[in-house]
């Protein structure tokens, strides 16, 4: 358990890349971290764009904020449709299991990349449409999310500020 608070105390959301590439094969190594997400009755409802050409990068960072110019790397993250299990159990309990399944394996892609090295930041503030139109993906696909990958410019890790945990957690013995 120390690795693992060691690696969620590492990671945070970064906003100042200093340009260097991601490597392919790292952005392999995290791709396959987030395949093995947990899922809804393991619909796994979802499909990546990875990019690392620089090209690319720079038409799709054009359509976020302006600190994701600077990244290393993008992997973005879409929403498919899941299996019928897991359809059929979100239409009975009136729950959206695929935005969940699609946020858990989002945490998957950051904890992966922070395990390497990677800074990143999970962008949820972007032009859709656009973003599509660049890596042509039909419109009646969602992109959920995008998360930055690159290596960070500052010097030293932000403290992390949470809620206390006597408010978020209620024990019953």
């Amino acid at each position: 358990m120390k690795n693992f608070k060691e690696l969620i105390l590492k990671r945070e959301s970064c906003r100042k890349f200093n340009g260097k590439p991601v490597s392919k094969s790292d952005v392999e190594a995290i791709i396959e971290a987030a395949r093995l997400a947990p899922s809804a009755c393991n619909g796994q409802p979802w499909h990546f764009i990875a990019i690392t050409n620089q090209e690319v990068m720079k038409n799709v960072a054009s359509h976020m904020q302006a600190f994701n110019a600077k990244a290393g790397g993008f992997i973005v993250v879409i929403e498919e449709k899941s299996n019928i299990t897991s359809t059929i159990g979100s239409k009975i309990k009136h729950q959206d299991y695929t935005q969940m399944d699609v946020g858990i394996v989002t945490s998957y892609i950051a904890l992966a990349a922070t395990s390497l090295g990677i800074s990143n930041c999970i962008i949820g503030w972007f032009d859709e449409s656009k973003v599509k139109q660049v890596l042509d993906i039909p419109k009646k696909k969602r992109v959920r999310l995008i998360v930055s990958l690159g290596y960070t410019d500052e010097k030293e890790a932000r403290q992390k500020l949470r809620k206390d945990i006597e408010k978020i957690v209620t024990y019953i013995d």
